[in-house]
């Protein structure tokens, strides 16, 4: 008799975002003439930018043409669209990234949960709290989080670093030593940041006892303090002990096109074996390739036309960011980020938990938010707002929450 994956049923509840949806599902069935404004799910509203669609157009019809169809991709992805990050999001920032080191994928989502893919079930990982759910999720699919507490809320094989608003919600180092450290920054869900200083000591403290980083930097466009780097890369040493993710969702709108890339130094290795070449192998096994088109218009992403519009959509957001973050300053709540990041990240009001705030927006002010305690236990008593609304929605919500 076939044999199921376990781990599977040890997963707690629906993903985070799919109770989200049938909560407001219901909501809208009960009260079909609510206009509800969802500042909770990170998709982006505004389209495509010109260049982007006229690349899309172009691709297509090569496409249509005998002597210009694309069939399948490069197991890597092409090359001029690895050549053009490897220079702009890179070379740009003094930091050497060679083509065969970037992977192009479907997204920063895929492969933050596949990288696990390359690594022995028996690594222990490490976390910061609250955390994007995919990275525990997907470890808990692969077998490494032991078992879970009902009452801590945490899982007895992770490592939890908590975020708390005392240390600016950047964790502090593990005193318990962990084989795989995740960490997003620009933050995905408080919104905060990291310098350069703070992101050199996980670099430093991971080489010293030979953990490797998975450093998502999906947000970097969103970063306007100077002194928090756009690239794990730029701190010394971290060729030999980081992975960086990377997405074309939210600098570019590409949540609906699908389209990011993986970078794995040749100098990471482990046991002297290269993380690049398992990636590669890895990738080239089980991943057909993102289609032409849509590398074709990631590659227009970097041309001058398409640097200044996905510039103007990036500050459009962050535009929304500072509205949210001032608007909810003044009406007295504690408020955080929202200057590095499209996330502001809110203290529960009168010792609210986070999913009774969630309902209370939903039913006095028909606003879709997150509740902090979906994201992990020190996310209780937060909750998070998206600046990817509609600049006019975004005032709307403001107006609502604050008139309650």
């Amino acid at each position: 008799m076939f044999k199921i994956n376990e781990n599977y049923l040890k997963l707690q509840g629906s993903y985070l975002f799919s109770t989200i949806g049938k909560k407001v599902r219901t909501y809208k069935e009960e009260n079909p003439d609510k206009n509800v404004i969802s500042l909770g799910i990170g998709d982006v509203t505004l389209p495509l930018a010109p260049s982007i669609i006229s690349a899309l157009h172009k691709a297509t019809e090569e496409m249509a043409a005998k002597e210009t169809f694309k069939g399948y991709s490069p197991d890597l992805g092409y090359e001029f669209l690895r050549s053009a990050i490897s220079k702009h999001d890179y070379e740009a920032r003094g930091v050497q990234i060679a083509i065969d080191e970037i992977f192009i994928s479907d997204g920063a989502k895929s492969d933050s949960g596949n990288i696990g893919d390359i690594f022995a079930e028996n690594n222990k990982i490490a976390v910061c709290d609250p955390v994007y759910p995919v990275y525990v999720d997907t470890n808990v699919m692969a077998g490494r989080t032991g078992e879970f507490n009902t009452t801590t809320g945490k899982w007895s094989n992770v490592i939890y670093m908590p975020c708390t608003k005392e240390h600016n919600f950047v964790p502090m180092l593990p005193k318990d030593t962990p084989d795989i450290i995740y960490l997003c920054f620009p933050n995905n869900p408080t919104g905060s940041a990291i310098t350069k200083k703070e992101l050199q000591k996980w670099v430093d403290y991971a080489i010293e006892k030979g953990a490797v980083i998975i450093y998502d930097a999906a947000y970097e466009a969103y970063i306007s303090e100077e002194d928090c780097p756009h690239t794990i890369y730029e701190c010394d040493g971290a060729k030999k002990c980081a992975i960086e993710l990377r997405s074309f969702s939210k600098n570019a709108g590409f949540t609906g096109t699908r389209l990011g890339f993986t970078v794995i130094p040749k100098e990471l290795t482990s046991g002297g074996v290269s993380l690049n070449s398992l990636w590669a192998r890895r990738h080239g096994t089980k991943f057909n390739g993102a289609p032409y088109i849509i590398q074709a218009a990631g590659a227009s992403v970097y041309s001058p036309e398409g640097m200044a519009e996905t510039r103007e959509q990036i500050d459009y957001y962050r535009n929304n960011a500072r509205l949210i973050r001032d608007g909810l300053l003044e009406a007295g709540y504690q408020v955080f980020g929202g200057v590095n990041a499209p996330y502001i990240w809110l203290q529960t009001p009168n010792g609210m938990t986070s999913w009774d705030f969630f309902d209370y927006l939903l039913q006095n002010a028909s606003v879709v938010g997150t509740p902090g305690s979906g994201f992990g236990p020190s996310g209780e008593g937060y909750f998070r707002l998206t600046a990817f609304g509609t600049y006019e929605n975004t005032l709307e919500a403001l107006r609502r929450i604050n008139n309650l």
